[in-house]
């Protein structure tokens, strides 16, 4: 058997080419993170892709979202080796996702893939004086952000979305004063379904249709998305994945004595809101849920409304964020296509996709270690 290995090492202007540039709106207008310590991880990929049938040569090909670059968060090194036969790194996509590209030919032989990326982040919070300053200017929005006013098929704006997001802004002109009717609505009336597998599927229009509120945090940042947008507020999750330890509670990452963990199964969903003069800001309801049935604590416990108060504009980064895609085609274009939301990693083998819900099956482990 032949075998084919390269190595790969980028810079961060390199690898910076590739990344979303509209991500810098999400900055506050000084265009820095504010508030933050700087946290550095070494993060880990290992891809084994295995024919789930068990039997004679097959081709394989991966899709793994990578980091974007922005004041809060910079991949500063990464390298990867396997023995695929094609690979690149591309955003060829309607929403500039950032992927990491790899392709097997039909073989016997082990699709073999890894990954290291050291990753800076700072904490990120919007200051709500800015917010509301900016807000009472009723500034008009910027072309490149209508797109997020937009439905797709799993963020309807109207029909039940529409009509409660009208009951819940009536009267209100403010574009924050909006925002925190909503998220004070979908944090009190969500709730962290375990039975849920992974992060949902974030089907705004189906649960407020069901009138079940239950869900993990693509459901719970769909939802309050939707309702944005149907308010008239751009709004859109952001996928990424836990990468450790949080200051805050355990509920919301951890890590060993060492720093190290495995954050296989740590895939986040968060939120972004655009105000005018303000820019994207950093939003996580979801969390909200999380810490509830973690820490078995009630809404109106303190910890729980200090949280939701924290992630009205801003986000702990023990997280790092991937992308805003939904609904939307990879590159180069899969067997089964839209793809609903690009968290995890992707793959296909004999055109027919790997769950990426059972990694133990898909063959990856994802593990991080705080640089400390």
């Amino acid at each position: 058997m032949q075998r084919r290995d390269f190595l790969l090492s980028l810079s961060l202007g390199a690898l910076g080419t590739l990344l979303p540039l509209d991500a810098a709106e999400s900055a506050p207008s000084d265009g820095k993170a504010k508030g933050g310590t700087t946290r550095r991880f070494h993060v880990t990929y290992d891809f084994d892709l295995h024919n789930p049938e068990g039997k004679g040569p097959f081709p394989a090909r991966l899709w793994n979202p990578m980091p974007y670059n922005a004041p809060w968060q910079n991949v500063r090194i990464l390298h990867f080796e396997g023995n695929q036969d094609l690979w690149n790194l591309n955003d060829d996509n309607a929403y500039d996702v950032p992927i990491l590209y790899a392709q097997w030919k039909k073989s016997e032989r082990p699709k073999k893939l890894h990954i290291e990326m050291e990753i800076e982040t700072q904490e990120r919070s919007v200051p709500l004086k800015l917010i509301e300053k900016a807000s009472k200017k009723n500034l008009p929005l910027p072309p490149s952000v209508r797109r997020f006013l937009e439905p797709t098929e799993h963020i309807p704006t109207d029909g039940k979305i529409k009509a409660k997001a009208d009951e819940l802004t009536r009267g209100v002109d403010d574009r924050f004063e909006k925002v925190k009717k909503i998220y004070d609505w979908v944090t009190e009336v969500t709730f962290r379904d375990p039975k849920v597998i992974g992060c949902g599927t974030g089907h705004a229009g189906k649960m407020m249709e069901s009138g079940y509120f239950g869900g993990k945090c693509t459901d719970i940042s769909s939802l309050f998305v939707a309702l944005l947008r149907a308010a008239g507020i751009p709004a859109r999750e952001v996928f990424g994945i836990r990468l450790g330890k949080s200051r805050f509670s355990k509920a919301l990452g951890k890590a060993d004595k060492e720093g190290v963990a495995d954050i296989t199964t740590w895939q986040h969903c968060r939120a972004e809101y655009y105000i005018p003069g303000a820019g994207w800001i950093p939003s996580d309801p979801a969390d909200i849920t999380k810490l509830e049935l973690v820490e078995d604590r009630q809404y109106d416990d303190p910890k729980v409304q200090e949280l939701k108060r924290r992630y009205l504009h801003s986000w702990e980064m023990n997280w790092v964020g991937f992308n805003w895609g939904r609904d939307f085609v990879l590159s180069p274009k899969p067997e089964q296509y839209p793809i609903n939301m690009l968290g995890y990693p992707y793959a296909e083998v004999e055109d027919e996709p790997l769950d990426y819900y059972l990694p133990e099956t898909f063959k990856y482990r994802i593990v991080s270690r705080e640089i400390r």
